[in-house]
């Protein structure tokens, strides 16, 4: 088990490239790759990314990073209830009125409220995955930019 300390690197925990490795003169951790600035609480082992609003805050279990987790923010049940909800429940009132009201074969745009269903869903789908990189923050970015590195290493 690995306690942290303001001597060694360690991985980064947003981009998952890079080292965090500390700043001179200061209780701060920098990564080498995404220049991410960290400061560092020894006492509760952590670090906390206090350039977003709440901060970001991981605990290290003297291996690696544990999940990312906002501080003074818990995500309980009733976000991934509203979640599903938010994704099943519009395409499936869509697909009711379809199902009530059938369009007629045949005719022009009888395709229209399928398309309109699967895009319903799609674009909630959308709205869900993107609120969970946002709030995950995962670099989409730098995991492009460090592709190429990636593939060199293997």
């Amino acid at each position: 088990m690995n306690p942290l300390n303001l001597h060694d690197s360690y991985p980064c925990p947003v981009c998952r490239i890079g080292n965090t490795t500390p700043l001179p003169l200061m209780d701060a951790m920098a990564c080498d790759f995404c220049s991410q600035i960290f400061t560092v609480d020894l006492e509760k082992q952590q670090i906390k990314m206090p350039a977003r609003q709440p901060p970001l805050l991981w605990n290290w279990n003297g291996k690696h990073w544990q999940d990312a987790q906002l501080e003074g923010v818990e995500l309980g049940w009733g976000y991934i209830l509203a979640a599903i909800a938010l994704v099943i429940l519009p395409p499936t009132l869509i697909g009711l009125v379809i199902w009530i009201h059938p369009p007629v074969a045949h005719t022009p745009l009888f395709w229209l409220p399928y398309v309109w269903a699967g895009l319903g869903f799609l674009a909630h789908l959308g709205i869900i995955v993107w609120l969970v990189i946002e709030f995950y923050q995962f670099p989409l970015r730098l995991w492009f930019r460090s592709l190429p590195q990636q593939l060199r290493q293997r």
